[in-house]
């Protein structure tokens, strides 16, 4: 049976005057969706990939009936979605799960939240309780039943969102990118949940995602470019289809790059999408001894490392703890006692799971959270007698001594730049110009408009936008995409010499994230000092940074080059942090005998195979005659 079909379906964000033709169609462009034919059938798997604002979420959301179509028909069990009498049907049994969870909470306790639907769709008392409790296991958060949404992190926020839609039990379940906030183990403990309701209580899936991983769970993969529906077939099929992804401005995953890489320095790999199967084509590529060409050049360094200069550019903190809600029942440390030094020219990335405190310690470093000796209010305590001297906490950044609070925080703003986890929620004004102007007018009160021009043209040159082009449109017409750039602009036009971004590429396509961390490299190397920024995406860090800090339970775990981080597997797991593919693959090649030092980004993973297979090729490198498939080493 048919869960939900699309026939010839138009869907505008604009003025239907100003967009529809005669005909009833609308012209080149000015359409969320252009004509979409598309069936989900009762019980699929369904994973929809595309670049920001190919139409993916206005999809979703004329699913059931949050958009009306301007033209075509879609209808939800044999339901027409335009029929308003229907409409409370249709939403019973189709559940979404937005991309940002402050969208969708609606109590100001966690277990009311979730509550919230059951109640609404009439589900008696007592199967209320049990549904709360099962969708809170399922997410991992029964100790927060009791919490305040308004106080957990992004991520945890996220969990509860997912927690509210699965104590419905709909028919389909809808997932714009629900999961672009989680740590590496939320991600897979909800994929995991969605998997099982969708294999065992055969609940219909429609998954909207960035990350290829999870597009492998899916029945089918369809892919989504200027409205149209442009590629659909096996998931496997989709994401080896190089010239069809790069078609519709997408990129190909890690392993598939791996694999193209290694086949292009002659080594013929064949293309594979998870370790096993990648480790198993390499090993048997290395048997054959094929001739190996090396033509790499080396990679450019990770981060540019800048010269020092006194304090300006460094951040130096000691035993830092925070409490929010200190002294009442939800008080919550979220940091304990943090050490830790980031030199000047680092390009720094902070890991950790949901919760672990990486967010609260970076909104520190611009004092948006203060230390309490840093409020104007404080009074320093006499030490009781005979009582420990309590060790002193120690913030500077970039000069500035944050524990101070005769410290000048208006100078430390200028200096110290700060992107949010949701750029585009700094977004305020009615146009572009006058958002990215903001923070510069702030900051120079005498500034000239001339100055204030270039400087503006600038910031949105450097981010990538045309300057011309938008400076007029009002910022919250922009894609989302585009908004994060603006957002950026809006801090980098201060010229910051210490720039902190917690998750600045989350839900963003792989080319989007590219060019975002390529626009921060070009940045560090120009002019900005030190880069800081959170991210739950490992191989984002083993890329672009130098070194890197593990947070847990709102402590330091370790400081070290991802490399070092990303060899302790085990250690990284236990806290519920992935490593990136490629250490993953190196792991898997050590039980076939295989031992690759690389720095487990794409280039250096081929460049460390290609030099193995030539070492193989003209010394033997203690090659095994044969190879353990399952693992475990030599069987000659």
């Amino acid at each position: 049976m048919e869960a939900i079909k699309f026939e010839k379906v138009y869907f505008s964000y604009e003025n239907d005057e100003e967009t529809e033709k005669q005909d009833g169609l609308f012209d080149e462009g000015s359409y969320a969706l252009d004509g979409v034919d598309f069936t989900l059938e009762e019980g699929e798997f369904v994973a929809v990939l595309g670049h920001n604002g190919s139409g993916k979420s206005t999809l979703a959301r004329l699913c059931n009936g949050l958009l009306t179509p301007n033209d075509g028909k879609i209808t939800v069990f044999g339901e027409d979605t335009q029929d308003s009498k229907k409409l409370f049907d249709i939403r019973k049994q189709v559940g979404i799960v937005f991309q940002n969870p402050d969208n969708q909470t609606v109590a100001s306790i966690v277990e009311d939240d979730i509550a919230f639907g059951p109640e609404n769709i009439g589900v008696p008392r007592k199967e209320i309780g049990e549904r709360i409790e099962f969708a809170l296991n399922a997410v991992g958060m029964t100790e927060f039943r009791h919490a305040t949404p308004a106080r957990l992190s992004g991520g945890q926020k996220q969990r509860i969102a997912i927690a509210g839609v699965l104590a419905l039990k709909p028919r389909v379940m809808i997932l714009d990118e629900a999961t672009a906030m989680l740590d590496p183990r939320g991600r897979k403990e909800v994929m995991d949940v969605v998997l099982r309701l969708n294999r065992e209580e055969k609940i219909t899936v429609l998954l909207i995602t960035h990350f290829p991983e999870e597009a492998l769970l899916a029945d089918r993969a369809v892919v989504m470019h200027k409205g149209k529906i442009v590629l659909q077939g096996k998931p496997e099929e989709i994401l080896t289809n190089e010239q069809g992804l790069e078609s519709y401005s997408l990129a190909l995953p890690r392993p598939v790059k791996v694999c193209r890489g290694l086949a292009a320095g002659g080594l013929p790999v064949a293309d594979g999408v998870d370790e096993e199967s990648i480790a198993d084509n390499l090993c048997a590529a290395l048997k054959s001894r094929f001739e190996i060409s090396q033509t790499e050049k080396e990679n450019e360094p990770i981060a540019v490392l800048q010269e020092k200069d006194g304090e300006i550019g460094k951040i130096v903190c000691e035993n830092l703890s925070y409490v929010y809600n200190a002294k009442s029942p939800f008080a919550t440390f979220a940091l304990n006692g943090v050490d830790l030094q980031i030199e000047a020219g680092d390009f720094f990335g902070i890991i950790g799971h949901t919760g672990s405190g990486k967010s609260t310690f970076v909104q520190h470093l611009n004092a948006l959270l203060k230390v309490p000796t840093a409020e104007k209010k404080y009074k320093e305590k006499k030490p009781k007698k005979g009582a420990p001297i309590l060790p002193k906490t120690i913030l500077k950044v970039n000069g500035f001594d944050l524990t101070d609070k005769k410290t000048d925080f208006r100078a430390l703003r200028s200096k110290v730049g700060m992107v949010f986890q949701y750029p585009e929620h700094q977004l305020f004004a009615e146009s572009v110009f006058e958002d990215v102007a903001f923070g510069l007018k702030n900051f120079k009160k005498d500034v000239a408009d001339e100055e204030l021009k270039a400087a503006v043209k600038e910031a949105v040159e450097t981010v990538g936008l045309d300057y011309e082009e938008i400076k007029k449109r009002s910022p919250f017409e922009l894609s989302g995409g585009q908004r994060r750039r603006v957002a950026i602009a809006g801090v980098i036009v201060t010229k910051p010499e210490i720039l902190v971004l917690d998750e600045p590429a989350a839900g963003l396509d792989p080319l989007g994230k590219a060019e975002i961390m390529s626009l921060l490299h070009k940045i560090h190397a120009d002019w900005c000092k030190t880069v800081v920024i959170v991210s739950h995406d490992m191989d984002e860090i083993a890329e672009n940074c130098n070194r890197a800090a593990i947070f847990s339970e709102g402590k330091i775990v370790a400081v070290d080059t991802p490399k070092a981080l990303f060899e302790k597997v085990d250690s990284l797991s236990a806290l519920g942090l992935d490593v990136p593919f490629c250490a993953r693959l190196t792991e898997k090649l050590k039980t076939r005998n295989v031992l690759l030092d690389n720095d487990y980004t794409v280039d250096g993973f081929v460049r460390a195979a290609l030099s193995y297979a030539a070492d193989v090729k003209t010394k033997g490198a203690g090659m095994p005659l044969t190879w353990n498939t399952e693992g475990g080493g030599n069987n000659a």
